[in-house]
């Protein structure tokens, strides 16, 4: 079984390179930042944002994973509201 650190350093084709995935997180971030109000679906959040398929899964889980986003039951993306 391979060590996490192994599994770090072998990379998906499909991987984006560090500087890309960092700026499109925060790119994405900033598109629901600015429309708090946006709701999306994952194919309409890879239309909009420009991604592929899978660099879209990858975004927009890493951004539930962080907290940021949420996602509805009907599937769509949303920014997650802060608890009070």
């Amino acid at each position: 079984m391979p060590t996490e650190l192994q599994r770090w350093q072998s990379r998906s084709a499909a991987r984006l390179a560090d500087e890309v995935w960092h700026r499109t997180l925060s790119r994405v971030r900033g598109e629901f930042a600015e429309m708090p109000c946006l709701r999306v679906t994952a194919d309409q959040a890879r239309v909009l944002m420009g991604l592929d398929e899978t660099a879209t899964s990858w975004v927009l889980s890493c951004l539930i994973r962080e907290g940021f986003l949420d996602q509805t039951p009907e599937g769509q993306f949303v920014k997650r509201k802060p608890s009070l």
